[in-house]
């Protein structure tokens, strides 16, 4: 169950509190919440929430150059060791690194294939590396460190492909969603009725693009890789 807990900030030797949701924090913290004022408990800054002793708003303006309570929270948020539970920070970590497998795995290929690099792959070369994920951080704060320590056992190169294709004329209605989804870079409708399109998109995600184009087209696109 969700319960109170105390965020502690320090600046210019003054101490700045505010009351938390556990687990509202939590989602803040995970990215699943984005308003910072959504997971206090109470909107005040305090000196010692224990007492009840709120801190000045001169204080509060000397240490953030403002008074707004949003900002004022985001800071104390960015900035602070957040008391989390066992529980809490365990799943944290759980989601951090799956998203930073994710993000290598749609953004990478593997040089000497010139493929994507499946994830359970990265997944297997993070563990021999003993990669330790730092909950508080961002997924793509983390990437270019992972990678670093990972780049000797699994060869990773960020790359975007850029394909050249040709859809039918009976196929162009529906694929125009997936071409755009991927990003479209140019278009032109040929004499026929045919689609020909320019997409570009990270390099993981060719796999993807090839299976979802090939099902709308049954088969039938025209497709050239560039790059």
């Amino acid at each position: 169950m969700s319960k109170e807990v105390t965020v502690r900030y320090t600046k210019n030797n003054e101490t700045f509190e505010i009351l938390v949701d556990s687990e509202l924090v939590y989602e803040y913290l995970n990215g699943k919440r984005s308003d910072p004022l959504s997971v206090i408990n109470i909107d005040e800054i305090f000196k010692d929430a224990k007492k009840g002793e709120r801190q000045s708003e001169e204080k509060i303006k000397k240490s953030f150059g403002t008074t707004e309570l949003a900002k004022v929270v985001e800071v104390i948020l960015k900035n602070s060791q957040i008391p989390l539970t066992t529980e809490q920070r365990s799943r944290m970590i759980e989601e951090k690194r799956k998203q930073v497998i994710n993000i290598i795995a749609t953004n990478s290929i593997d040089p000497r294939t010139n493929t994507p690099n499946p994830p359970l792959r990265i997944e297997n070369a993070m563990k021999e590396a003993k990669i330790t994920i730092d909950p508080l951080k961002s997924a793509t704060a983390q990437i270019d460190f992972i990678v670093n320590k990972i780049s000797a056992i699994l060869p990773i190169k960020f790359s975007t492909s850029k394909v050249q294709v040709i859809i039918p004329p009976d196929a162009a209605n529906r694929c125009y969603g997936i071409l755009k989804r991927f990003g479209i870079k140019s278009e032109e409708w040929l004499s026929d009725g045919s689609l020909k399109v320019l997409v570009e998109f990270p390099a993981g995600m060719q796999s993807e693009f090839f299976d979802k184009i090939n099902k709308a087209t049954e088969g039938r696109v025209e497709a050239k890789i560039l790059s």
